[in-house]
C-alpha cells in the first residue's frame, strides 16, 4: 500500500490554501464581470452624449442639453436597475421564469412600452410639482430639473446598492420639490399634490397587500385546501386566469395606452368584461384538459398558473415602460424643450430620440444590474409559488385601477412590494393559526378537570413556550425594515440632495 507523501497536517494547509484561492478567483471574477457592466454604462452615456450634442445647433446651450441628456442616461439606467424588478421578480421567484428569461421579456417590453406609448407630451416640470413662473429666467429653470434629475438617480442607485425597490417616482418628485425650494423658496411648491403623493406612501403598499392577500385567502379556501382539489382548480382557475385578463386590459387601457388612446369609464369597463368572458371560454377547456394530467396535489395545481404570470411579466413591463420612462426623460425634455426656445411654463414635445434614450437606458439597466432588486423581490422578502406569485401581479393591475378611478396617485413598485408583503403575512397568520389548533388539541388547558394545579400550570407554561416556538416569520423583518426605511426617506433625500445640487450647479455656472 502506498504511504501518502505528505502529513496529513500539510494536507489540510494545502487544502486551506486551495479554498483561498479558489475565493480569490471568484473574487477577482466578480469584479471583472463589475467592471464589464460599468465599461458599458460608460460608453452608452457617452454615445448619449455624444447623440444629444448632435441635435441642437445653437452652441450656447448644447453643454445644457448634452449634460441633461446624459443625465437622463443615467437615470434610465437606475430605473432598470431598480424599479423594473417589481414587475419580473414574482414571475422569476415562482419559478415560472428563467432569470435569462425574465430579463429579456421584461428589457423588451419595456423598451416597446416608452417608445409605443410613452407620451408625446411632457409637462415641462413632474406632477405640477412646482410653478416653474416663479422662476426668474430659463437657466434658473434648466439648473432645477438638472438638479433633480441628477438627485433622483444617485438615490436611485444607492437604493439599489443597498437591494431596496424604491418608487423612481417619489424620486423625481422630491428633486423636483427639493430643486424647487432651493430656487425660489417654498411658496413655489404645490404642497397639496405633495400631500397627496405623502398619502401614497402608505395607501399603495396597504392596498396592493390587502388586494393579493384577499386573492390568496381564495385561492386557498376554494381550491388548495379542498379534498378534490383538480376539481376544485378545474371550476375556479378559468375564473381566476379570466379576472386576470379583464384586469390586464383595463390596466393597459387606462395606463399603458393613454398616449394613442383615452376612452371613457364605461369603455374601460366594457373591456375588461369582454376580455373576462372570452378569456374564461377559451381557457376553461385548456384547465380542463391540463386537469387530467396532473396530482391531486397543492404544488401542481399551483403550476397552473404559469403561462398567465408570463403574460403579466410582459404586460407589466409594457405598462411601466410606458409610464415610468417619463421619470427619465421628463426633466430632460423639458430642459431641451426650453434650451431650445420652448416656453418654460407650456408642454414640451417629446423628441423620438429621447424616448430611444429613456428606453435603451431601462432595459441596459435591467439587463446589467437588475437581477439583485429581482431576487430581492422575488425570493428574499418570502417564498413565492405560482399561485402567490399570480396573486401579486393580479394586485399590481387592480390597485392601479381602483386608484386611478378614485383619483388617488400610487406608486407602482409600492404596490407590487406591498403585495409580496401582504402574500406573506397572510401565509404567516394561517401557518401560526393552524399550528396553535394543533397544539390546543395536543396539551389540555390549565385546570382542566382531572388535572392538578401544579401540572396543570406547568402545561400552560409548556403550552406558552412551544406556541412561541412554533411561530413561525415567514417574511423576513430585515428586508421589511430596509423597504419601509427607504420609502419614508425617498422624497425628503432625493429634495435635499436637489437642493445641494442646485446650490452647486448655481455657484459653478
Amino acid at each position: 500500500m502506498a504511504e501518502n507523501p505528505l502529513p496529513s497536517g500539510d494536507l489540510k494547509k494545502l487544502d486551506k490554501e486551495l479554498k483561498n484561492i479558489s475565493r480569490f478567483e471568484d473574487a477577482v471574477q466578480e469584479i471583472s464581470r463589475g467592471n464589464l457592466k460599468f465599461g458599458i454604462c460608460i460608453l452608452f452615456l457617452v454615445m448619449v452624449g455624444f447623440f444629444a450634442f448632435t441635435q441642437v445647433a445653437d452652441a450656447s446651450n448644447q453643454v445644457f442639453i448634452v449634460l441633461a441628456g446624459l443625465l437622463g442616461a443615467y437615470m434610465a439606467l437606475n430605473i432598470g436597475a431598480n424599479d423594473v424588478a417589481n414587475n419580473i421578480g414574482p414571475a422569476v421567484g415562482s419559478k415560472a421564469l428563467t432569470m435569462t428569461g425574465a430579463l429579456i421579456i421584461a428589457a423588451v417590453f419595456e423598451a416597446a412600452g416608452a417608445i409605443i406609448a410613452g407620451g408625446d407630451v411632457v409637462s415641462t416640470v413632474r406632477k405640477g410639482i412646482v410653478n416653474p413662473a416663479a422662476m426668474e429666467s430659463d437657466v434658473m429653470f434648466i439648473h432645477a430639473m438638472m438638479s433633480a434629475l441628477f438627485a433622483a438617480a444617485l438615490w436611485v442607485n444607492l437604493a439599489t446598492f443597498i437591494g431596496a425597490p424604491v418608487s423612481t417616482t417619489h424620486s423625481v418628485v422630491g428633486g423636483v420639490m427639493g430643486a424647487g425650494i432651493a430656487a425660489t423658496g417654498l411658496g413655489a411648491v404645490n404642497w397639496a399634490t405633495m400631500g397627496k403623493i405623502a398619502a401614497s406612501w402608505v395607501i399603495s403598499p396597504v392596498m396592493g397587500g390587502i388586494i393579493a392577500a384577499a386573492f390568496l385567502a381564495l385561492i386557498k379556501f376554494q381550491i388548495l385546501f379542498k379534498e378534490d382539489k383538480v376539481t376544485a382548480a378545474k371550476k375556479w382557475v378559468p375564473v381566476l386566469v379570466g379576472f386576470m385578463a379583464g384586469a390586464f386590459a383595463m390596466y393597459l387601457t387606462m395606463k399603458g395606452l393613454k398616449k394613442l388612446w383615452k376612452p371613457s369609464g364605461e369603455v374601460v369597463m366594457l373591456i375588461g368584461l369582454v376580455f373576462f368572458v372570452s378569456t374564461w371560454v377559451i381557457v376553461k377547456p385548456v384547465v380542463a384538459k391540463a386537469a387530467e394530467k396532473i396530482e391531486n396535489r397543492r404544488r401542481a395545481v399551483s403550476d397552473l398558473f404559469t403561462i398567465p404570470l408570463i403574460f403579466s411579466a410582459a404586460l407589466l413591463s409594457f405598462a411601466h415602460g410606458a409610464n415610468d420612462v417619463a421619470n427619465a426623460v421628463g426633466p430632460l425634455a423639458a430642459v431641451v424643450g426650453v434650451a431650445s426656445g420652448a416656453d418654460m411654463t407650456g408642454n414640451v414635445g417629446l423628441p423620438m430620440w429621447i424616448l430611444v434614450v429613456g428606453a435603451l437606458g431601462i432595459a441596459a439597466g435591467l439587463l446589467l444590474f437588475g437581477p439583485k432588486l429581482v431576487r430581492t423581490v422575488g425570493e428574499k422578502i418570502t417564498k413565492l409559488d405560482r399561485a402567490r406569485a399570480y396573486c401579486v401581479a393580479l394586485s399590481a393591475a387592480i390597485t392601479v385601477i381602483i386608484a386611478s378611478a378614485l383619483g388617488l396617485p400610487v406608486s407602482s413598485t409600492h404596490i407590487a412590494v406591498g403585495g409580496v408583503f401582504g402574500v406573506g403575512f397572510f401565509r404567516e397568520f394561517l401557518n401560526n393559526k393552524k399550528k396553535r389548533e394543533r397544539l390546543e388539541k395536543v396539551l389540555p388547558e390549565a385546570g382542566e378537570p382531572g388535572v392538578d394545579k401544579g401540572r396543570g400550570e406547568a402545561l400552560e407554561r409548556l403550552t406558552k413556550k412551544q406556541e412561541k416556538s412554533r411561530r413561525r416569520k415567514l417574511v423576513r423583518r430585515q428586508h421589511l425594515t430596509t423597504i419601509v426605511a427607504a420609502w419614508l426617506i425617498t422624497v425628503p433625500l432625493s429634495a435635499l440632495l436637489a437642493a445641494i445640487l442646485y446650490w452647486m450647479m448655481s455657484t459653478l455656472m
